[in-house]
């Protein structure tokens, strides 16, 4: 430091001694102290800068960006695998073109979409046991926004043409089902059953069964009833079997014809009767009891 001497009279008196002479500075274990204190300083400030430029060249800081994160005009660009520990605000969230977009967690993801209140309107909860959607209305479309599938409280709605089903054991449904065509895949059998209860088929304007290649059948344990109120009921095929028809018990004597006659009784009940030159069916009433 340098050293400045300044005469300072004590008195205006004249004195035969010299003038006093006094040192300002710093000297001795102060002046060892800050030269100690400034090296030190000096040593944190470089120890600073080499650990910030460290910093920057480990996560990559660029003008563009941090990392695999750059600043677009767009908005931000992620690249490659990112874990969020907190929840995540955005108002579009895309993948690069021609790359898929994965979501991934340890127990569940849950996108939930929110009101001006912040009120859940809808929910989707992917876990590790089911994937469930939370809304007044859930609805599938084809990328031309054809309807495929609705569901909401009043009714579930299937938009396609066709409804395949292909469990072993088919389709339950406890309650009715309004389709307008119930068919088997080629070559497989269509069986409609109900093991309990009744199965009732209904149409404004007609029923029609139809078996192209194979046979129909029709089975039941106690009455199978054919009923129409105002119009008719038409067996047309080249042959009609009845095979299990009883029989009357009238036989003309000297002949042993195998012709027979259907009869009806006033109940609607049929019975066969063996052919005779005229009608046999008067003698064999005791069928219709």
């Amino acid at each position: 430091m340098p050293q400045e001497q300044y005469p300072h009279h004590r008195s205006t008196m004249p004195s035969s001694e010299g003038p006093h002479i006094y040192k300002v500075g710093i000297y001795g274990w102060r002046k060892r102290c800050l030269y100690f204190f400034v090296l030190l300083l000096m040593i944190l400030i470089l120890v600073n800068l080499a650990m910030t430029i460290w910093i920057l060249k480990v996560m990559n800081f660029t003008i563009d960006g941090m990392g695999n994160l750059r600043i677009t005009e767009k908005g931000l660009k992620l690249e490659g695998d990112s874990e969020f520990l907190q929840p995540l605000y955005a108002k579009e969230i895309q993948s690069r073109p021609g790359n898929a977009l994965y979501f991934k967690s340890a127990r569940n993801v849950t996108v939930n979409i929110l009101n001006d209140q912040t009120k859940v309107l809808t929910r989707l909860v992917t876990g590790p046991k089911a994937v469930e959607a939370y809304g007044k209305k859930f609805e599938v479309k084809t990328v031309s926004g054809k309807l495929l599938f609705s569901a909401d409280d009043n009714e579930v709605v299937v938009g396609a043409e066709r409804l395949r089903v292909l469990g072993a054991e088919g389709t339950v449904f406890p309650k009715s089902i309004e389709t307008p065509n119930v068919r088997a895949d080629p070559f497989k059998e269509l069986r409609l059953e109900s093991p309990t209860r009744s199965l009732v088929m209904e149409a404004p304007k007609g029923v029609e069964i139809n078996a192209e290649a194979g046979n129909m059948e029709a089975t039941c344990r106690s009455e199978l009833r054919l009923e129409s109120k105002d119009g008719e009921i038409k067996l047309d095929a080249a042959k009609i079997k009845l095979p299990r028809l009883p029989r009357g018990s009238y036989t003309p004597t000297g002949t042993r014809q195998k012709v027979f006659e259907v009869c009806v009784c006033a109940n609607g009940r049929l019975f066969l009767s063996q052919a005779g030159t005229g009608s046999t069916c008067q003698i064999n009433t005791s069928v219709c009891l």
